[in-house]
């Protein structure tokens, strides 16, 4: 039989499932840009340059690069943000009372190009049917408590 949230930690899923949905988002777009980053360097030898003498964005040979490497810069944030999107996983799964191979798909999210973007909406539905539910459930307890 699989866990259910424990009543206490219901008010906190909506946050959690928000914080989810954004780094979930958020980590899907720099996983693409990503990949288009590591394809111009190692298939077409071309890194992107900011603010460079060939101008506000440039594509410049590898190695090349004499202003802001934003090629390099991609690769941190996705890193950074990636790191959100496996704490917000964590906080959400926990509330959830959900399984570990569960956590580990969605944490695979974050790795696997648009997966992010899949899981986001399949979540999502999913906690917003459970809270629905959990919210009619209470209605009716509430109603039957009065009368």
């Amino acid at each position: 039989m699989p866990l259910e949230p424990k009543p206490a930690d219901i008010p906190s899923i909506p946050g959690a499932l928000r914080l989810y949905q954004v780094s979930s988002i958020i980590t899907g777009v720099f996983l693409l840009l990503l990949c288009v980053e590591v394809i111009l360097k190692f298939v077409f030898q071309y890194e992107l340059e900011l603010g460079g003498p060939n101008g506000l964005l440039a594509l410049v040979p590898r190695e090349t690069v004499t202003a802001f490497n934003l090629s390099t810069a991609i690769l941190i944030v996705h890193g950074w943000f990636y790191v959100l999107y496996l704490f917000a996983d964590f906080r959400l799964w926990s509330l959830m009372r959900w399984s570990f191979p569960r956590f580990l798909l969605i944490a695979l999210g974050g790795i696997i190009p648009t997966l992010s973007f899949f899981l986001e909406v399949r979540i999502a539905r999913e906690v917003k049917a459970f809270l629905a539910a959990r919210g009619a459930d209470l209605s009716a307890a509430t109603a039957e408590a009065r009368s």
